[in-house]
């Protein structure tokens, strides 16, 4: 697997339309549920979700009160998701989106850098599970520079990612040290660290590629005005 084509929209189709989709999970995180009210939100603040395939995560922060807007570069995923979910989206244009949307859960279907400031506008929260370890090192500041600047000023972050050795696997998922994400994000953010543990008994299909060690860490990012 090239890192490289993960810059491509047309990777993550192909991974989709293959069933390869070994980084959805079926159940909701465990460190979303533990975590989230950490943020402190208002429970009808709008919460972003990007790269957000047909996680069920976007339910459960859709049952803490919070309208979701997720952005998926994928069709497939956002109609598996809301028919796996039994919800009958309306389906309306908006930019160079489609807009699915059903009871407080809004997906724009196309590609993240082609998002923009006032389809982000009320935005409070955002959860980051998948989005920023899917990307290759090359563009994670491309990502993290774009996701500044069409956010609102106050909106908070829950990231989560994975520290692995980088030369015993070669991503997607990619690994992100936490002199990474203080570079992508102090400037304008307080990076905290909630949580880092060893998890590579935890996850034995990371085992299996020869992997021998792998920590997951949950950050809280604060804006800092």
């Amino acid at each position: 697997m090239c890192g490289g084509a993960t810059l491509e929209p047309q990777f993550w189709l192909e991974r989709w339309q293959q069933g390869q989709i070994g980084f959805h999970q079926a159940e909701i995180n465990a460190h979303l549920q533990e975590f989230w009210g950490q943020l402190q939100l208002p429970a009808d603040s709008t919460v972003f979700v990007p790269l957000c395939g047909k996680s069920r995560d976007l339910l459960w922060l859709r049952g803490q009160g919070h309208p979701v807007l997720g952005v998926e570069v994928s069709p497939l995923a956002v109609q598996e998701f809301f028919r796996e979910n039994q919800l009958t989206p309306s389906i309306q244009p908006d930019g160079f989106f489609d807009r699915y949307e059903s009871d407080g859960l809004t997906i724009l279907c196309g590609d993240f850098f082609a998002l923009t400031a006032p389809q982000l506008a009320g935005v409070l929260g955002v959860y980051d599970r998948a989005s920023l370890i899917a990307l290759p090192s090359e563009m994670r500041a491309r990502y993290a520079t774009h996701l500044k600047e069409i956010l609102p000023v106050r909106a908070e972050t829950l990231l989560i990612t994975l520290e692995y050795p980088e030369s015993e696997m070669e991503g997607p998922p990619f690994a992100i040290r936490q002199a990474e994400v203080e570079r992508l994000y102090a400037d304008r953010y307080v990076v905290a660290t909630l949580y880092a543990k060893s998890v590579l008994d935890e996850n034995p299909r990371f085992r299996e590629r020869g992997m021998t060690a792998l920590t997951e860490r949950v950050y809280r990012l604060k804006p800092r005005t």
